[in-house]
């Protein structure tokens, strides 16, 4: 019987079980896409990650990510969580590895910087594969129905329900407080409707609901729903957070800007994870935006095939 070796780690946090937990195949040789998929369907967290050597052998490694559902083309947590955990290893594919890694994914290359403690790696930082795009405009009465709560609760003051990305699309809506955010639960119906409306999210509708500080608006709580994924709520989504921090830093006035973010997710859920977003502006256009976050090691372990 042939084995697979796999570990998990919680990611978003330094404290085990909580933060946003994932699944690594460290050496996915030999799997085809239809057993990755069934792997990361068994797991059932919101991504599985599938390590394999890099198409160029400049890059550190080629991973390929799968929701419960199907394959992605990015995300923020599985690299953030990928690049942990290869940091632990000397060597990945016979290359010995220093502080900056390139995956090559199908939303094109991403470039991680590894985090130390002294000498111990402790999480990753990660440059966002694309550039930001924004879609279309989401009614509040659409948003409103897909989590339950009324429509006066969507803010419009800064931007309306939109979809955004930088590297995987999500849609975007600002509620009044922390009373709305907690208030909100998916009706899957209603995503399902939403979803054929709306085409630019390809796996279905992944919404993600946020409220911002009064006294710091850039400290974020969020949640992310994805009912159609098979992710009812998430912990912790980096992909959606980068993608976030870019489209609110678009829309300062200012023409050049910097801006340090503090995204709280998972609360409602008791998996608290706490991601940090840096986007840089030059002369009116979002340039560089990283993904950051720690990181600890809860499980390993071997998959029967």
């Amino acid at each position: 019987m042939n084995t697979v070796a796999y570990v998990t780690v919680d990611v978003f946090t330094s404290e085990r079980f909580v933060g946003n937990p994932l699944a690594i195949i460290l050496d996915a040789r030999g799997l085809t896409g239809e057993a990755m998929q069934k792997i990361a369907t068994e797991f059932n967290y919101s991504e599985t990650t599938f390590v394999l050597p890099p198409k160029n052998p400049d890059h550190t490694a080629r991973v390929r990510i799968f929701t419960p559902t199907a394959e992605i083309p990015f995300a923020g947590h599985p690299n953030v969580g990928t690049a942990f955990a290869l940091g632990q290893q000397r060597e990945v594919f016979g290359r010995s590895l220093g502080d900056k890694l390139v995956f090559e994914e199908d939303g094109g290359l991403v470039n991680v910087t590894l985090l130390r403690s002294g000498d111990d790696v402790t999480g990753a930082s990660i440059r966002a594969p694309g550039n930001l795009t924004i879609g279309e405009t989401i009614a509040d009465e659409l948003i409103a129905r897909c989590v339950q709560i009324e429509p006066q609760s969507i803010r419009r003051t800064t931007h309306a329900p939109t979809f955004a990305s930088v590297g995987l699309p999500f849609a975007f809506a600002e509620v009044d407080g922390l009373e709305a955010l907690g208030n909100a639960w998916p009706n899957a119906a209603v995503f399902s409707e939403a979803a054929a409306q709306h085409k630019e999210d390809k796996t279905g509708f992944s919404l993600f609901l946020y409220t911002r500080s009064a006294e710091n608006p850039w400290h974020i709580r969020a949640r992310m729903f994805a009912p159609l994924d098979n992710v009812t709520e998430d912990p912790a989504t980096g992909s959606a957070s980068a993608a976030l921090g870019a489209y609110l830093t678009s829309l300062l006035p200012a023409r050049d800007a910097e801006v340090k973010i503090s995204i709280e997710q998972g609360v409602e859920m008791g998996r608290r994870s706490v991601i940090g977003v840096d986007v840089r502006k030059s002369a009116g256009t979002v340039n560089e935006v990283l993904l950051s976050g720690s990181c600890v090691h809860v499980m390993r372990g071997e998959i029967l095939l």
